[in-house]
């Protein structure tokens, strides 16, 4: 829990430091004047990708958990498909992502609140649709 714990406090800070918690940047961002987050995320996609590379191939568990290392497969569905639509109108809309609302949060954007209340009340829906409608599909 302390590993974690400490990763998510590097994570929030980078974000703060990186002024990506600010809606404000995050919109520049999409709209094309301000390409600083490119840079951001670029690096960080880079630091993830050699961490998977190297523990994958260095490491025969997951540190933390013990388990084998096994590559996370999803289908390319309906679900991924609207799930990431939603996602890109929501963080367009409002220049907020849930790493970065939370984030925001340690800066002082208290507003922020309430695109975190949407993303919760999202996520609840979005579970109770799949719910229903896997309840309609089930044979009787």
């Amino acid at each position: 829990m302390p590993v974690i714990f400490g990763g998510g406090l590097i994570f929030g800070f980078g974000l703060a430091l990186s002024q990506m918690a600010k809606p404000e940047v995050v919109l520049d961002f999409l709209q094309f004047e301000d390409f600083g987050l490119l840079f951001v995320m670029g690096g960080a996609a880079v630091v993830s990708g050699l961490a998977v590379i190297v523990g994958t191939r260095f490491l025969q568990n997951a540190p933390l958990t013990g388990r084998e290392y096994t590559p996370r497969v999803k289908d390319l569905d309906r679900d991924v498909l609207v799930g990431g639509a939603v996602f890109g109108v929501g963080w367009g809309l409002s220049g907020i992502c849930p790493g970065a609302g939370y984030a925001s949060l340690g800066i002082g954007n208290y507003p922020v609140l309430l695109a975190i209340g949407g993303m919760f009340v999202g996520a609840y829906a979005q579970s109770y649709w799949k719910a229903v409608r896997r309840a309609d599909s089930a044979p009787t």
